[in-house]
Parts: structure tokens; sequence; C-alpha cells
């Protein structure tokens, strides 16, 4: 792994730490918004390794997962992740869809996705290790 994809995934590190933060602290939008943040950047260092070049600035975790090639090996449930927290990073900026968005989410939920973002990370840190 080069110092440019383990410079994203420190960031990785970084924000998971705050979104636990953020559960316990029942900031439920907050936190899924750091999910978002952390497989973003987590697909972002999976792109820099391959292509020693800065990710490109965008959002769309699936677009970031078929620019790094890796569209094909996510499972269905990291497909499903990717589609639920989409929506966190996009409309939770926006007044008009915070309070739907909000709504959606609770502290099971917002549990379990914090699990699986924290085992999507493990993943990709196994994959960049090849």
């Amino acid at each position: 792994m080069n110092d440019k994809a383990e410079y994203w995934l420190n960031l990785c590190d970084d924000n998971l730490l705050t979104a636990k933060w953020l559960l316990e602290g029942k900031r439920y939008l907050d936190m899924g918004f750091f999910c978002h943040q952390i497989v973003e950047k987590a697909l972002k260092s999976i792109i820099v390794n391959k292509t020693e070049k800065a990710p490109p600035k965008i959002h769309d975790l699936k677009k970031l997962s078929k620019i790094g090639c890796i569209n094909e090996d996510l499972s269905a449930e990291q497909h499903t992740l990717l589609e639920r927290l989409e929506p966190l990073q996009i409309e939770a900026r926006y007044p008009e869809y915070r309070v739907n968005v909000s709504e959606a989410l609770n502290p099971a939920y917002c549990a379990e996705i914090l699990m699986e973002t924290e085992a999507f990370l493990c993943w990709i840190k196994k994959k960049s290790e090849k």
C-alpha cells in the first residue's frame, strides 16, 4: 500500500472514532454522515493505491467503487450498505431533507450501519494489503 492510500485509511480510522462517539451521543444523522465519509475515504484509498493519483472529488459511493474496480467484488450486503449510506451524505446537508432523513434513523438502525461500516473498512484494509 502506498503512502497516499494509507493517508486515506488513517482518515477513516479517525472518522470511525468520531462516528462511535456520535452514536453514543445519540447524534444519529451526524453519525450516518461520518459512516458515509468512512466508506467514501476507504474507496478513495483503493483508487489511490491502484492509480497513485488523487481520487476524483465525488461522493457517489457506487461510482467510486466502479472507479476503484471493486464493484464486482462487493457482496450483496456491501452493495446494500452503499445504498443505505448515500442519502446520509447528500440529503442530510439540506434543511428540507434533514427532518425526513432524521426520522428514519433510530438507535438500532444506526448501530447496524456503524457495524457494517466498520466491517467494510476492515475488508478494504485487507484488500489493500494484497
